[in-house]
Formats: structure tokens, C-alpha cells, sequence
């Protein structure tokens, strides 16, 4: 069976065109937000980073990172990156969508995609760029006791988003700015109790 809330944050994703910025010096690159079903209510997965990765030591992401030559488009860059790091199969993710162009401060331009994967899943996280898989609850995210408001300006325009706590960690900067951008699309359909059917991905 079809998992109806999943297709309908495929047509909220389909019916708008994703801001892209024209940024030719920096680095195209990838990353993957991944929705899931665990214990009933919808999940979304971060990586923490170890401090032998190169940028953004220690910090919460999303799966992903910068094109390589052998990648047929940044799609292709966020699933690799994501096999990668993470050791999800690029066959095992339905992609949903594509959200807003963004930019770090590292010199990167990042266009992230939103997939959904079976579960449970066995993540199998890289010992040299993941310190920990972050497996968190939308109800977590939208819950206003755990967010902070942010304003920044990317592409020449002021964007409000929040940042997230979770647990001891900080999300912030590109990858709250990025999830702030998804859960405004789509969280009056993830949060639990929302209706729609969960059948299996």
C-alpha cells in the first residue's frame, strides 16, 4: 500500500519551482533530506560530523557534499554522498522532490532533495565523517519549545527560519535553514495525528 502522506508531500514538492541562486564561483554540491516511519510518526535523519572531516567539524547535516566529476547531476552527488556516509542504497530512496537552492559560508551551493526510505533501515554511518546518525522526530522539530528564530540573507533576500535543539545538539545555519524551508511546506501533514495512510514505502 501507498504511503498517501508521502504522496502528498511529493505534489506539495511538484507544484512549486525551488529557488535556485546564480552563484557560478562556488562548488555545486548535494545533500539529502530522508523522511521516514519509525514507531508511528514520521522521522527525519542527520549526520554528525566528526572533527576529521575537512568542513563543519562537529556540526549537525544533512547527508551530502560536493560533486565529483563521475556524477551525472547533483541528484546523483546527494545519493552517492549519502551511500557514502550513511550506507543507504541509492535503489532504497524514493525521491520526493527538490528544495531551495541554498549556500554555506564554506564556499558551497547546495541543492538539497527530499527522499523517503523504507523502515527500519540499518544505517551504517562512515567512522571517518559521522560521529552519530540523529534519527528525530517531526513532532520534535515542530514543537516550539525546542526552536529558536533566525533571519539571514541568501540570494539577496532575507529568510526567516528557526534553529532546532535536540538532545544536546545545535541544527542551524544552511541545514535549518533548509528543514525550516520543508517542515513550513509540509509539517501540517507529517506531524502525528494528521491523518492520511502510512502504508509501507
Amino acid at each position: 500500500m501507498r504511503d498517501t502522506t508521502l504522496e502528498e508531500v511529493r505534489r506539495i514538492l511538484s507544484a512549486r519551482a525551488p529557488r535556485t541562486l546564480d552563484a557560478p564561483s562556488l562548488i555545486p554540491a548535494g545533500v539529502l533530506l530522508l523522511l521516514y516511519l519509525k514507531d508511528g510518526e514520521y522521522h527525519i535523519n542527520f549526520n554528525k560530523r566528526t572533527g576529521r572531516v575537512e568542513h563543519h567539524k562537529g556540526e549537525i547535516s544533512f547527508p551530502g557534499g560536493g560533486k565529483d566529476p563521475g556524477d551525472a547531476n547533483l541528484l546523483a552527488t546527494a545519493l552517492r554522498e549519502t551511500h557514502e556516509e550513511i550506507g543507504v542504497d541509492p535503489h532504497h530512496v524514493d525521491v520526493l522532490g527538490v528544495l531551495d537552492q541554498d549556500s554555506t559560508r564554506t564556499g558551497f551551493l547546495v541543492a538539497p532533495f527530499v527522499g523517503a526510505i523504507p523502515s527500519p533501515y540499518s544505517f551504517r554511518p562512515s567512522r571517518i565523517e559521522v560521529a552519530q546518525v540523529l534519527e528525530v522526530p517531526v513532532s520534535h522539530l515542530l514543537n516550539p519549545s525546542f526552536t529558536h528564530s533566525r533571519e539571514q540573507t541568501v540570494g539577496g533576500q532575507p529568510i526567516r527560519y528557526r534553529d532546532y535543539d535536540y538532545n544536546g545538539d545545535v541544527i542551524f545555519g544552511l541545514t535549518a535553514r533548509i528543514l525550516t524551508g520543508f517542515l513550513d511546506m509540509t509539517g501540517h501533514i507529517l506531524a502525528p495525528g494528521a491523518g492520511g495512510s502510512r502504508g509501507t514505502v
